[in-house]
């Protein structure tokens, strides 16, 4: 984020400056305070770029015709969905009341009418409290000679438990999956007339991540064995922590990590003084010692690599990074920058067009090598000959950012030379969009044992979101299934767990 200067501006002084520039040349140092304030001015009035698209950071007319095209932009949205994005909706099949499949057709009396394999559609939406909350009033009968009183029995709908599993999934996934904090909660509620105060929030939560931590651990484990890591840290703050003795750091962080496991994708949080690298070293520690190193994907900060003996890495680094650097400058070496965005964009289409055919990594390499290898080669020329050549000052903005990709070259461009090698971190940015969205609107963790509840529950969150699965079912069977879940934590993973129950229906079915 750029942080503007602050400038005090004296309208009246202003005012005469102009008014002596209407009838004489103005001073020198009369002209630089008129620039000054103006382009101040024009600074406050410059809406400020939301994205980092190459459509955005150069001019609309500056974009060269032989571009690559990346495809026609799609109109805007109209805010509707389908009735099949409806998921998790409840369902009611409602029959014709007058016709069924075979009938004369009451129009022409001539065919029958028979099933169209998809039903006409509606969708309606109902309101309620997050948590809802229910009284039951037994009936007491005292006797008026001996004062012995009777009470109706509860019934079988009550339960056991006060909160039962699927409030404490709910409270779970509004905090660590939408970022409400436990006050706005217990407000929200208390509005609706079913309170719930944010100390009873915590309590269940602290409970249910006792109950279910064996997922997580298992989550761990799996994600050791992966074939990609990628991680990165974001601040955060906790209140209250003790350090370990000797450690003279000050910060404390979010480490995220993403692993991709096959078919299957994992994120782990973890919150603390450790730095992304450190977590990484102690998830990896865990990997079968007969798997080759995988690849890690990070920016080029020293803190995300591990340094831990036995634990090694093919080290990849994030080309939206070294990207960045241009687009910070582009607005003063608006020439260069194209150059180096068109050249990096025609790369991205490239791995787009990757994605969309489903290449395996092996056919992915080989597409890269032969499409995205000559433009990286000719960029790297280009930036070669911009320093040797004296044609980019090389502590100037657009010589660091030049200086940037040449030193991490090698780590850059890993996907031109290792299959399955990623081209950036963004995927691990996204995770971290999760933790950054508690933190602006929680502020920061109490203690540290409360920031490991949260970096459970945002784990199992996020991997459910990553594999397609329902995180408020998951964490509903998870408390369900606590039991279960001590014998045999890799059955109830996000991709299983529905296996799982239906196994575990079958011989009560029968």
């Amino acid at each position: 984020m750029t942080t503007r200067r602050r400038i005090d501006v004296n309208l009246e002084e202003l005012d005469q400056i102009i008014d002596r520039g209407m009838q004489a040349p103005l001073s020198e140092s009369e002209g630089r305070q008129l620039k000054t304030a103006l382009h101040a001015m024009a600074d406050r009035l410059q809406r400020p770029r939301s994205t980092e698209k190459t459509s955005a950071v150069l001019p609309r007319d500056a974009a060269p015709a032989d571009q690559p095209a990346s495809g026609a932009s799609a109109p805007d949205g109209h805010g509707r969905n389908s009735a099949a994005a409806f998921r998790g909706a409840h369902r009611v099949a409602t029959a014709n009341a007058t016709l069924d499949a075979g009938d004369l057709c009451p129009e022409c009396r001539r065919g029958k009418v028979y099933l169209q394999k998809e039903p006409a559609t509606l969708v309606r939406f109902v309101g309620h409290a997050p948590l809802e909350a229910t009284v039951f009033e037994m009936e007491r009968l005292r006797c008026n000679a001996c004062g012995e009183v009777f009470t109706a029995e509860e019934p079988e709908t009550a339960g056991p438990a006060k909160y039962e599993e699927t409030a404490v999934a709910m409270i779970a996934l509004l905090k660590y999956g939408t970022g409400v904090p436990f006050k706005r909660l217990e407000r929200l509620q208390g509005q609706l007339g079913m309170p719930l105060p944010a100390t009873t929030q915590w309590d269940l939560m602290a409970a249910a991540a006792k109950r279910i931590r064996l997922a997580l651990e298992e989550l761990i484990r799996q994600a050791a064995q992966g074939r990609v890591v990628h991680n990165d840290d974001t601040g955060m703050r906790i209140l209250r922590m003790t350090r370990a003795p000797g450690d003279p750091r000050t910060g404390t962080f979010t480490s995220g990590i993403v692993s991709l496991v096959g078919a299957w994708t994992i994120a782990l949080y973890f919150t603390g003084w450790k730095h992304a690298g450190e977590n990484l070293a102690e998830v990896l520690k865990q990997r079968a010692r007969e798997l080759p190193a995988p690849i890690q994907m990070c920016d080029a900060l020293s803190r995300n690599t591990p340094k831990l003996a036995g634990v090694e890495t093919l080290l990849a680094n994030c080309l939206a990074h070294g990207r960045r650097q241009f687009v910070e400058v582009a607005d003063h070496f608006p020439e260069e920058c194209r150059y180096v965005l068109e050249t990096l964009r025609g790369v991205y289409h490239h791995d787009a067009l990757a994605r969309e055919q489903e290449l395996p990594p092996e056919d992915r390499l080989r597409f890269h090598q032969e499409h995205s290898g000559p433009l990286m080669k000719g960029l790297h020329a280009w930036m070669e000959a911009q320093l040797a050549e004296h044609k980019t000052e090389p502590n100037s903005g657009l010589g660091k950012a030049i200086s940037y990709l040449l030193n991490h070259w090698l780590k850059l461009t890993l996907f031109l030379r290792q299959s399955g090698a990623p081209i950036d971190n963004n995927i691990v940015e996204r995770a971290l969009k999760k933790a950054i969205l508690n933190r602006k609107n929680a502020l920061f963790y109490k203690t540290l044992n409360g920031a490991g509840v949260g970096d459970l529950f945002m784990s199992l969150i996020h991997t459910c979101e990553l594999n397609g699965a329902n995180p408020f079912d998951y964490l509903t069977e998870l408390l369900r299934h606590a039991e279960e879940l001590k014998r045999s934590p890799a059955e109830w993973m996000p991709w299983n767990y529905r296996d799982t129950l239906a196994r575990l229906a079958t011989p009560a079915a029968a």
